[in-house]
């Protein structure tokens, strides 16, 4: 377990401390406890080991116990106690919005609820909204909170799963008998939104002498076969994750296999029959011959096919594209060359301009666009108008200080109610681009938000349209909007639609991204990274757009300096 799942545990014994009403400085230890490893820079386990642990600011004695209990064991047993003791469904009811403790303790003590579904069922019937403090209002809130929830609450964002499978993945290779192992599932093809993990794992000894050490691994508290070769770990961190096991001769098929998607797999078996090959579980078979498959590009190349990069596979026309030869060269890392949507200390950002371009420049980028918030974003200290020329002047020292990387004059004003622009538009020509993007007033009905986001892109000065949805991963749905309006007036005043990387956003969609750029749209991949720790923000989005199929030259930030400078000043006005 990393110092995530530690937090996380912490997280949980706290939150069913308060619903069993314990002590608040205990709960509050144990709040303090899961903050100071969240931020900790450290190696946990040795801190640990050595007893760092203890000295650690926000950890007490009884904190750093239960710390090194779970580090040891992959569990706590305060925790297991606690969950015997208290019903899961109270648990579950506090990732609801708008319901705080005490309203859970009301629920449960009024109406004898300890359930999701019974919570449901008295939002449903009015029982809910004839408590004291609730109302009509609030029950439909909360009813609204559960479709939510029950959409999301087995999911976890990608970067959270990508960084436990690597860390899975490594614990499978150092099993005795292992070979290789390879992240597969919706990892590999890296959805925003996983909900579960998958490996394939190549191993040089029988796959039941393998399979006898699995279960044993730190943190499993389930374990079972599937079939012969797969296995479903469940961990006490609530990770499930499936395991293949191969040998060299299968490990191309396999990890096709369990890379998925069923959409996917199911158009390769329609292939192999078109072919007249059979599609087994072990491989591809013609007549009694099994094909050669340790590699994915034999399968594809015994299916007369264009290899299929893992973020295409999701039965969205990938298997006529390349039966034709038609999949496109993706964009990668090594294609961008601008950083943009960054936020210094100017805003809400922690690293200063001079950071940021040292960062930029040992990243390799040839540019860094600054865009702090403008004024209206009171909430995340913006931008007053004595701090844009502080602020210029800043980085115009940078620029003379610094070669190899320009720092571009950026700014993200805010979208207000209105439509308008944050800032005239004599300010907002001061920077040297312009995102505009929504974040207030969510509330807004489809036509009013999208009349909104419509008369903002009339104004000339606007560049880019951030975030254009508004979305929140597995805590705040888009904003009601016609896209297609959108899209339509932002080919008509070249303007570029922004996939925002911030991890919880991941907006645009893919989805959407494919078809936007289909339409002849620029897409640019903004960072939106508040330190220059939030540089790896810019992988993700990298990984967004190629799911939406992009190339290189169809993204904004992919351009020279010259040529990103040019787009964001050509504006069309009709």
């Amino acid at each position: 377990m990393d110092k995530k799942d530690v937090a996380r545990l912490l997280d949980q014994i706290a939150a069913f401390l308060e619903l069993k009403g314990d002590n608040p400085f205990r709960i509050r230890a144990y709040q303090t406890a899961a903050r100071a490893v969240s931020a900790y820079t450290g190696d946990l386990k040795r801190a640990s080991d050595t007893g760092e642990l203890a000295e650690l600011k926000g950890v007490g004695p009884g904190t750093s116990e239960i710390i090194r209990e779970v580090l040891a064991t992959g569990s706590a047993q305060v925790l297991n106690q606690l969950r015997s003791e208290i019903p899961p469904g109270l648990v579950e009811m506090m990732g609801i919005s708008g319901l705080g403790v005490a309203k859970i303790q009301q629920i449960h003590e009024n109406l004898g609820i300890d359930s999701l579904a019974e919570l449901e069922a008295a939002a449903r019937d009015g029982r809910l909204a004839r408590l004291p403090r609730f109302g009509p209002k609030t029950a439909q809130k909360i009813l609204r909170s559960l479709a939510f929830l029950r959409r999301s609450i087995d999911y976890r964002l990608f970067h959270h799963a990508r960084n436990e499978s690597e860390r899975f993945a490594k614990a499978l290779s150092e099993l005795s008998g292992v070979v290789n192992v390879t992240t597969a599932g919706s990892v590999r093809r890296r959805h925003e939104l996983i909900r579960d993990l998958d490996f394939v794992v190549q191993t040089d000894k029988p796959g039941y002498e393998l399979a006898d050490r699995l279960g044993n691994l730190v943190g499993v508290h389930e374990f079972e076969g599937k079939a012969p070769g797969a296995f479903t770990l469940r961990f006490t961190s609530d990770t499930v994750a499936d395991v293949y096991i191969c040998s060299a001769a299968t490990r191309g098929f396999e990890l096709m296999w369990a890379t998925g998607s069923q959409s996917h797999l199911n158009g390769l078996q329609a292939r192999a029959t078109t072919l007249g090959l059979e599609w087994a579980s072990e491989g591809l078979r013609k007549g009694d011959e099994m094909i050669p498959c340790a590699t994915e590009e034999a399968v594809y190349q015994a299916l007369q096919m264009q290899f299929i990069p893992p973020e295409l596979r999701e039965g969205t026309g990938e298997i006529e594209a390349a039966v034709a030869y038609q999949i496109p060269a993706l964009v990668t890392a090594k294609d961008i060359q601008g950083f943009i949507h960054c936020h210094t200390n100017y805003s809400d950002g922690t690293s200063t301009v001079a950071e940021w371009a040292e960062a930029a420049l040992a990243a390799g980028y040839r540019y860094v666009g600054i865009t702090d918030h403008s004024a209206a974003a009171t909430y995340a200290g913006g931008l007053f108008m004595d701090s844009i020329g502080e602020q210029h002047a800043e980085i115009d020292n940078v620029n003379r200080s610094v070669s190899g990387v320009r720092v571009l004059k950026g700014v993200e004003v805010d979208i207000l109610e209105s439509g308008a622009l944050d800032y005239d538009a004599d300010t907002r020509s001061q920077f040297e681009f312009v995102i505009a993007s929504v974040h207030n007033r969510f509330g807004q009905s489809r036509s009013e938000m999208t009349d909104r986001i419509l008369r903002a892109m009339d104004d000339p000065t606007m560049a880019i349209l951030g975030h254009p949805t508004g979305r929140l991963l597995l805590s705040r749905e888009p904003y009601p909007m016609d896209l297609d309006a959108i899209f339509e007036k932002a080919l008509d005043r070249n303007i570029a639609i922004e996939i925002n990387a911030h991890p919880q956003r991941l907006d645009l969609d893919w989805r959407h991204v494919r078809r936007a750029a289909d339409m002849g749209i620029v897409i640019s991949i903004g960072a939106d990274a508040h330190n220059t720790a939030g540089m790896s923000n810019l992988d993700l989005g990298i990984g967004i757009a190629r799911k939406g199929w992009l190339t290189a030259d169809q993204i904004l930030n992919t351009r020279p300096l010259e040529g990103f400078l040019e787009f964001a000043n050509r504006r069309v006005v009709n």
